[in-house]
């Protein structure tokens, strides 16, 4: 089977050399950094440095595919718009152009749910995004969405908060140990390691899934909950909570992944790793 992955960051690489590994797939990989085309080359028999928006790159990936993996990531905030939707409305754009692709997987995130109150949320949960790229975010599901026709299914996974090797919890929050910090950490978290962010992909793959399934883990724990078991672990100071300065956290939802348990998919780590 040939695989295209456009975006090869974090996720993407990973999961490239999963399928290169374990299921000798075909791969053809793109990136916007010229420098990463070595260590793809390890992992894929095409590498192709291109832009999103860039409809020869893309469709210079796209020739003789099954499957196509979008897993790309914004650089900044500044680059949501170009990095999300003008990639999703340049691929949907060429993908008539190659019949032979069945299957379109996307990365996307909870975020497009928004504050909720800590309450549950699951696919079925009316949108309702709290910023502009969250905003973003949704009309790039739209769009791809749209792609979906007889001979080709669309998969969006909207994955929580992203952790595993060379991001661990503690690299990612340890600058903040000992300070303060607003409102009462009561504010509910999503989060999901990178072993079943690949192992889902790979079962969407394999499943051919359809549709929208949100990708979370069963912790679902507090701010304050989080904080003080990554610091207490490794021995630095809890966060002060000052509850006179509260804040709105844009994404307190508490995110369902029940949708994706019921299609089959066995979580790896379905507590939060430590």
């Amino acid at each position: 089977m040939n695989v295209a992955i456009i975006g090869c960051g974090y996720v993407g690489y990973t999961v490239a050399k999963y399928w290169q590994q374990n299921l000798n797939l075909i791969l053809s990989a793109t990136t916007t950094t010229p420098e990463r085309v070595p260590a793809l080359q390890a992992v894929a028999q095409k590498v192709v440095v291109t832009q999103g928006n860039d409809t020869e790159g893309l469709k210079s990936i796209l020739d003789n595919q099954d499957v196509v993996l979008l897993s790309v990531g914004a650089k900044s905030a500044n680059a949501y718009e170009e990095t999300y939707l003008h990639t999703a409305k340049t691929l949907v754009s060429v993908l008539p152009q190659f019949p032979r692709v069945s299957q379109l997987i996307y990365t996307g995130s909870y975020s497009v749910y928004g504050d909720r109150n800590g309450v549950w949320v699951d696919e079925e949960t009316p949108l309702a995004p709290p910023n502009v790229n969250a905003h973003i975010l949704r009309k790039t599901e739209e769009i791809l969405l749209s792609a979906t026709s007889e001979n080709l299914r669309v998969c969006i996974l909207r994955l929580g908060g992203i952790y595993g090797p060379d991001r661990e919890l503690v690299k990612i929050f340890g600058r903040v140990a000992g300070t303060t910090r607003p409102g009462n950490g009561e504010d509910i978290t999503n989060w999901v390691h990178l072993d079943d962010i690949v192992g889902a992909i790979e079962f969407a793959r394999h499943q051919r899934l359809q549709g929208i399934y949100n990708l979370v883990d069963d912790a679902h724990l507090t701010s304050r909950e989080l904080l003080d078991t990554v610091f207490t672990k490794h021995n630095l100071p809890n966060v002060i909570w000052d509850t006179n300065n509260q804040i709105n956290r844009p994404y307190n939802t508490w995110v369902s992944n029940q949708k994706l348990k019921d299609a089959g998919y066995q979580f790896i780590h379905p507590q939060i790793i430590f």
